[in-house]
């Protein structure tokens, strides 16, 4: 498989010094990049034309999203809810909460398959117990458990053919490859996909391009790693900061990385060896992604 490479120095478009900041996403017909910062309970948007940047403040954490298909907005996950936001108007509409018994969890990563189904992962707000599990809501409004007992759920991301869906569990540093069911949103067998090393930095967020590599942000790596689809890895993007925490690719002709980042537990000390920590990255490759699915759609 060819090895991509970079046709442009990485640079950060925004130093937004975001605590965690998370589910970094392209917007086709906005040209835009959405990303959250979880921990400082904001939704940014970055409009490369421009340099144009918009910011939206919360009561609690935000998480992840995904455009809507059929109406203006974005569905996200908060706190414990999935939720309708409008950026144009500031409408919240909360539409549902899975785990009503789980006080000690919170949503962490999600995002649409190619049928419109947001799969969101949810995580124990220390980060330290099994709590988590992967949820799929539909656009009727209805909610389905299909993972449960996970270390912190990060992804997940599809397979061109969405017949594999990949996804990070980040405690135990572990990629899974799951057989997929486009039809029917199910997953079939389960196994070890990647196992990252003491050395290597978690596996944090996650997407695939038209070639079918899966890159991966690496929390504490201080990179994004580019594999093959049986694994290997093919190259690595470096950054100048240690947790990078997710990416999606960008731009006009969908071939910019965008790249999130986070300062929470770097420490004063490494802050001041790493300035850009939180900060949003691109770099132009000789590779594309694949446009994100809306929900709904």
């Amino acid at each position: 498989m060819t090895v991509p490479s970079p046709l442009s120095p990485l640079r950060c478009v925004w130093p937004v010094a975001a605590e965690l900041g998370e589910g970094a996403l392209w917007s086709v017909r906005e040209q835009a990049l959405y990303f959250v910062d979880i921990l400082g309970r904001a939704l940014h948007r970055y409009a490369p034309d421009g340099d144009r940047r918009d910011s939206w403040h919360f009561d609690e954490e935000i998480s992840a999203l995904a455009e809507r298909e059929d109406a203006p907005g974005l569905l996200v996950t908060l706190r414990r809810d999935f939720a309708f936001f409008d950026p144009a108007d500031g409408r919240l509409q909360r539409l549902h909460r899975p785990e009503p018994d789980r006080d000690g969890n919170r949503f962490n990563d999600g995002k649409c398959d190619a049928r419109g189904r947001f799969w969101a992962g949810t995580t124990d707000f220390a980060c330290v117990s099994p709590t988590g599990g992967l949820y799929r809501f539909d656009p009727d409004g209805s909610c389905s458990r299909h993972l449960d007992g996970v270390l912190i759920a990060n992804g997940p991301t599809w397979s061109p053919d969405q017949r594999t869906m990949y996804f990070n569990e980040t405690g135990l540093g572990r990629t899974w490859a799951f057989a997929f069911d486009p039809e029917r949103g199910t997953l079939g067998e389960r196994r070890p996909w990647l196992q990252q090393g003491a050395d290597d930095g978690a596996p944090d967020g996650m997407t695939t391009d038209v070639a079918g590599r899966i890159w991966i942000a690496r929390w504490g790596g201080a990179c994004v790693s580019c594999h093959a689809p049986d694994g290997d890895e093919l190259a690595r993007i470096d950054l100048p900061t240690s947790h990078i925490t997710s990416c999606a690719f960008g731009g006009a002709n969908l071939d910019t990385l965008y790249v999130t980042s986070a300062r929470v537990g770097l420490g004063e000390e490494r802050l001041q060896h790493e300035p850009l920590a939180g900060g949003l990255f691109e770099v132009r490759l000789d590779a594309a992604g694949l446009p994100a699915a809306r929900f709904g759609g």
